[in-house]
């Protein structure tokens, strides 16, 4: 597998980095949060632009979101961009992303639209989540506030897609893995990782900020693509 790190997923990381930096420069001079400007917002709420689809992508949360992030697109990326070429290595890290943007916010309809409908609410009356914090202690309502007025921020979507594509074009290449501390080939421990994601979306768990149907519409795309363009690539053992 390639050591160096490829120039695609250099300028990527590199752009992630200067965004997050930035994020913080502008918060801190003048009190502009950029989250809540290019984070993607639910694209019926008040706050979506539809810029957002592709600039929540270079968005992260907090330091460690960031770190997580662009530690996989260096350990994984540089080989899925030397097998794939440039061009179709963007396709495949652009189209997760919006991949990720799609299933989460068919999610987040499915959902809307039963407590809208349980609630018996007018046009006007959601539209009024977009302004509104989340409301404690009314999980219905709660729940369509957090899902009006939070942005979806981060890389993540995209990089399910590189992982995914690792996983199928590197199947053999082995992990090792922080814990437990056991070396595991990519083709066991990907797939592994996309099942937990899809217990942890099924579960939704209060609490968990974590957009895992994000991470699933990801590595589906991801997946796809992997497949539709298999025939002419060069599978590792």
């Amino acid at each position: 597998m390639m050591q160096r790190i490829a120039p695609i997923t250099k300028n990527l990381i590199i752009i992630n980095i200067l965004f997050f930096a930035a994020t913080y420069v502008f918060q801190s001079t003048n009190g502009i949060n950029l989250r809540n400007i290019l984070g993607a917002f639910y694209p019926f709420s008040d706050n979506f632009q539809s810029f957002q689809i592709l600039s929540h992508m270079f968005m992260h949360g907090d330091f460690t979101h960031i770190l997580f992030n662009m530690f996989a697109l260096y350990m994984f990326g540089s080989n899925i961009e030397m097998v794939l070429g440039e061009k179709r290595y963007l396709i495949l890290y652009f189209a997760s992303g919006l991949g990720a943007f799609l299933l989460f916010n068919l999610t987040n309809y499915i959902e809307a639209q039963q407590l809208i409908s349980s609630y018996n609410l007018s046009s006007e009356e959601v539209q009024r989540f977009s302004e509104l914090p989340p409301m404690m202690g009314i999980p219905g309502y709660e729940t369509l506030s957090a899902i009006y007025s939070t942005p979806m921020v981060g890389a993540s979507g995209a990089i399910f897609g590189v992982l995914i594509a690792f996983a199928m074009l590197f199947p053999n290449a082995i992990l090792m893995l922080i814990f437990p501390p056991i070396p595991m080939k990519a083709k066991y421990f990907i797939p592994i990782y996309v099942v937990i994601e899809i217990v942890l979306a099924v579960q939704s768990n209060p609490g968990d900020n974590i957009a895992h149907y994000a991470h699933i519409g990801g590595a589906l795309i991801g997946f796809i693509l992997i497949k539709m363009w298999s025939k002419n690539l060069q599978r590792w053992t």
